[in-house]
């Protein structure tokens, strides 16, 4: 097996493992270092020695010996005693049947700890994003997004938080926090914000799996759905999104025959079923803004009237930045570029648009259709010079070279 090949495998086991180890033994942060220690061996001894039978008994087995390694060095010898006990009842055929994934997801979801800990927490603990990435999806410095993660595994610590899931009473409002933390992991594997790759398919995929999962755990849940069908439906299009050296492809340049049809038939069936049968959620309505562009057969033919007026729903359901700065578009296709560029210019003065290109990039793209190639170019530049993605960076200097 090739190294990418044994990072892959390494990536899907770390939450699992995880979740297995939180569940024995509590104590989140020691299991987090414990599972990172074997996740670390694993990488140096799999690629010489060979990928084992069962990897993630071979993950569970190491790092709870890093784990009891840590116990025996801090407890008392019959606390210690107890834990190593406690090691010889492991299964290992349990170990690969039981994915404690989700479980785990809820868990970082404790009510104990605040929303944006919560999201924080999860994106690292089960989506395996890296500090920098995860204050790029919340739009704040790295430093605070470091301070956050450690600060939420310590009030997990102090609180005695227990494996195990939610109680009813709490079982709502985690599963709608579980439902943006995979919104998140979606998105930064979808549009990556940080490296050489233009996407990750690794963290769309399993976003959409865990996603799967809870569609299945939730059937009656129209926002569960939804959120799967917005996945699938922005998914179908991944193929025709960048060139072959990784350039991005805007939506109206690609090549739509390389969309995934049977994916955009799966979300809008799912979207389908859900719709009118009780409150429309921000999952539903942008899964139907992804249905208005994935059915259409030309970027000429897209029903952008109905997207402006889906977007005006969603700013009154889910009001924020990000969907004024996607309704500007729609809303430049309409009544034409300074409508859109109007928009945009409620956005100036909002700090949360402070830490991220998106706002530069789309008043470029506007600028340009406006007829005004050196504010465009001058845009398009600044949002080269802000954005931690190459291959971003790559497009939007392309751009502006190209304004004429």
């Amino acid at each position: 097996m090739t190294d990418p090949a044994v990072e892959d495998l390494l990536r899907a086991a770390a939450p699992q493992v995880l979740g297995v180890l939180v569940r024995r033994y509590g104590q989140f942060d020691a299991c987090e270092d414990a599972v990172q220690e074997a996740l670390l061996a694993a990488a140096t001894q799999w690629p010489v020695d060979g990928v084992p039978d069962s990897p993630r008994s071979w993950l569970v087995t190491v790092a709870s010996r890093r784990f009891v390694d840590e116990v025996r060095s801090a407890e008392a010898r019959r606390r210690r005693e107890e834990t190593v006990a406690a090691l010889d009842l492991v299964e290992p055929g349990d170990v690969e049947r039981a994915d404690d994934t989700l479980t785990l997801l809820f868990l970082c979801c404790h009510p104990s700890l605040a929303l944006p800990a919560q999201l924080a927490l999860t994106l690292r603990a089960v989506g395996g994003l890296t500090t920098a990435q995860i204050a790029a999806a919340f739009l704040v410095p790295e430093a605070t997004m470091a301070q956050r993660i450690s600060r939420a595994k310590q009030k997990l610590r102090a609180g005695d938080a227990r494996f195990g899931p939610p109680p009813p009473e709490q079982r709502d409002e985690r599963l709608r926090t579980v439902l943006h933390v995979l919104y998140l992991i979606f998105n930064e594997g979808y549009t990556t914000s940080s490296g050489p790759a233009a996407q990750r398919a690794d963290l769309t995929a399993e976003a959409i799996r865990l996603t799967r999962l809870l569609v299945r755990l939730t059937p009656g849940d129209g926002e569960v759905t939804g959120l799967l069908a917005l996945m699938l439906l922005t998914d179908a299009r991944r193929a025709a999104r960048s060139t072959g050296d990784g350039v991005p492809v805007p939506l109206a340049e690609q090549d739509r025959t390389r969309w995934d049809a049977a994916q955009i038939a799966e979300g809008v069936a799912l979207l389908t079923g859900v719709l009118g049968g009780g409150p429309v959620g921000p999952y539903q309505l942008q899964a139907a803004i992804a249905a208005v562009h994935d059915e259409a057969p030309t970027a000429d033919s897209t029903d952008w009237p109905q997207i402006v007026a889906l977007y005006e729903v969603l700013e009154r359901v889910a009001p924020g930045p990000v969907v004024t700065l996607n309704k500007a578009v729609a809303v430049a296709m309409v009544h034409g570029p300074r409508a859109g560029l109007a928009l945009l210019g409620t956005l100036d003065a909002d700090d949360r648009m402070a830490q991220t290109h998106r706002l530069d990039a789309v008043r470029g793209h506007l600028l340009e259709l406006a007829g005004d190639p050196d504010g465009a170019r001058a845009a398009y530049l600044r949002a080269a010079r802000r954005t931690a993605s190459v291959p971003e960076r790559r497009y939007l200097t392309l751009r502006a070279a190209g304004v004429t």
